[in-house]
Formats: C-alpha cells, sequence, structure tokens
C-alpha cells in the first residue's frame, strides 16, 4: 500500500490506480461516517461517491496541515451535510430547559450493543439525527454545527436536547421490555 504522500502525488496528477489505492484505504472509514448521517444503505452509498469525487477533484488543495484522513473525513461529512440540507425536516425549537435530564442508566447501558444503539440513532428524525451525530460522535461545537447547517445554535443545542430525549424514551422503552417481563 503507497504512502499518503504517494496516494496525494498520485491522485493529484489523476493517476487511476492511485485513486484506487485512496478510495480502497479510507473508504471504509468514510462508509461507516456517511452511514450516520444517511437513513438508508443506498443514500449512504450516494453520499460516499460523491465526497469521493470531491476528494479527487480538490485533491490538488490538501495541505498537509492535517491528516490526509481528517482531510477526507471533513469532506465527507460536509457532503452528507449538504445532502441531508437539502431533505432536512427539522423539528420546531424546543425549550431546553423543558426537557428532563436523561437519567444514566448503567446497566441497560452496559447490556447494550453498540449496533443496537446505532440502530436508535439511525430511527432518529433527520434534524435530530444529523446533530447528535455532530455533536455527540463528530465532536462539533453548537456554534460550529449552528454554522454547518445555516441554522441558530439555539436550534443546534434543542434538536441535540430532542434527541437525547427521544434516545431515553428508547432505552426506557428497551428496559421496560427487558427488565418488565422479568418482574
Amino acid at each position: 500500500m503507497p504512502t499518503d504522500e504517494e496516494l496525494i502525488e498520485g491522485c493529484a496528477k489523476e493517476d487511476r490506480h492511485m485513486q484506487y489505492q485512496l478510495y480502497q484505504k479510507y473508504s471504509g472509514q468514510m462508509y461507516a461516517i456517511c452511514l450516520r448521517y444517511c437513513k438508508m444503505q443506498q443514500e449512504a452509498e450516494d453520499v460516499l461517491q460523491e465526497g469521493f469525487v470531491k476528494v479527487f477533484n480538490h485533491i490538488k488543495t490538501f495541505r498537509k496541515e492535517s491528516s490526509l484522513f481528517y482531510w477526507i473525513k471533513r469532506i465527507v461529512i460536509n457532503t452528507a451535510l449538504n445532502h441531508q440540507r437539502n431533505k432536512l425536516y427539522m423539528y420546531p425549537m424546543v425549550d431546553v430547559a423543558e426537557l428532563r435530564q436523561p437519567s444514566a442508566n448503567h446497566d441497560l447501558l452496559a447490556g447494550l450493543q453498540l449496533e443496537d444503539l446505532m440502530v436508535m440513532i439511525q430511527d432518529l428524525p433527520s434534524g435530530c439525527q444529523t446533530i447528535f451525530n455532530l455533536y455527540a460522535i463528530e465532536g462539533y461545537k453548537h456554534h460550529e454545527i449552528a454554522e454547518l447547517l445555516g441554522v441558530t445554535e439555539g436550534t443546534s443545542k434543542s434538536q441535540y436536547a430532542r434527541a437525547k430525549q427521544l434516545l431515553q424514551e428508547k432505552l426506557e422503552k428497551l428496559e421496560s421490555t427487558n427488565y418488565g417481563s422479568r418482574r
């Protein structure tokens, strides 16, 4: 496998073999990111392909200030966000103070498989899902999310709070299903 520097040089020269190598090296991780933002597998595949087309078209602008992985990741996330922006339905503003704080249920979370949690996140409404992914998983701040999505910081916070509330409800329902039958 060529180094990242060799991949960058080859892709900048539009070498199809190097483009293929770059795609092979990073597509799996980027596809996992796409799945967090897209409800359907085909949609995630489309976003992935569109993201890599952008990577190949702009590889000459890559500055070595960050790693190639994070540069590609940023392009893929922005592509997914642009895709979501076209179909995003945001819930109306919810007053964060009105939402109850989720209780920590360590026993339930300990028994929860990562795949189950990812399914719960994917079942969130698009707006909540996108903001939850950006904040909780990707590590963006609310002001950054607001700028990326073209919404207010308050909207970002309320959508995140709504996502946590919906996830808490799903966890409580799961808890009552799993533990309620043992009583």
